[in-house]
């Protein structure tokens, strides 16, 4: 059965949705067929990290029955096997949990990884989708509020039976380490209380390349770190190595 993922974060600006985007990419890359589903209504952004213009039809268009949800669902030209669902236009539109999980019901046959990109902050919306999936992505980065927040969200879903959780440490840099935020990367995972996944250094280069549309460039750190998370995903063993700037 395909793998439903949620990526979620307690607060905005941990660079979630600039996760989804490559952890697609990177899935997408090596050989499994994707589906991005975007819900951060009041931020909808991926249609501009990937590129698209005068995207037509969405999830609302889809429930409101403007059209099916095959219709809806948009290939994206930076891989053949990356697709996405945008997320309404109206940053006031709302959907219930029942309506996702039956969209992820309806697709699930046809791909073999669905990310669900959730909306920021801690509510129950963003728990009741989250619930039905089977992978949680935890998104922090050292900041200490974004920590403290990761950390209420992820006692909330271990409290809802969501056991299934893995961290995502983001835009991490020397200089958030070691001084005035945190001392380490052990201090996050700590207070947090969720294993470790992976590692995300601050790279400009995933800022330049989801701001044009542009595939993340070969190499590049944030890519590196984002292939070795899609990689452990998949049950290999990668070793965690962590290159900050």
């Amino acid at each position: 059965m395909p793998k439903v993922i949620a990526v979620t974060s307690g607060k905005g600006g941990t660079g979630k949705s600039s996760i989804c985007s490559g952890l697609g990419y990177a899935l997408a890359k090596q050989g499994n067929r994707t589906l991005i589903i975007e819900l951060d209504f009041g931020l909808r952004c991926m249609d501009i990290i990937f590129g698209m213009k005068d995207v037509e039809y969405d999830i609302s268009s889809v429930l409101d029955g403007k059209c099916d949800i095959h219709t809806a669902i948009r290939q994206t030209s930076l891989a053949s096997n990356l697709y996405l669902l945008c997320a309404p236009k109206d940053p006031f539109y709302t959907v219930t949990a029942e309506q996702i999980t039956q969209i992820c019901q309806d697709v699930k046959k046809y791909y073999d990884y669905i990310i669900i990109d959730t909306g920021a902050g801690i509510n129950s919306h963003v728990f009741d989708i989250v619930a039905q999936s089977n992978l949680i992505l935890v998104v922090t980065t050292p900041d200490p509020i974004c920590v403290r927040d990761a950390r209420m969200m992820s006692d909330a879903f271990y409290a809802r039976g969501n056991q299934s959780q893995r961290l995502i440490i983001n835009k991490v840099t020397k200089n958030a380490l070691g001084y005035s935020l945190v001392r380490d990367l052990d201090e996050i995972i700590d207070a947090i209380g969720v294993q470790l996944i992976g590692v995300i250094p601050e790279d400009y280069q995933i800022v330049a390349s989801t701001g044009t549309g542009q595939p993340i460039p070969s190499g590049s750190p944030s890519l590196v770190a984002l292939e070795a998370i899609s990689k452990r995903i998949q049950d290999e063993y990668i070793p965690l190595t962590i290159k900050v700037g």
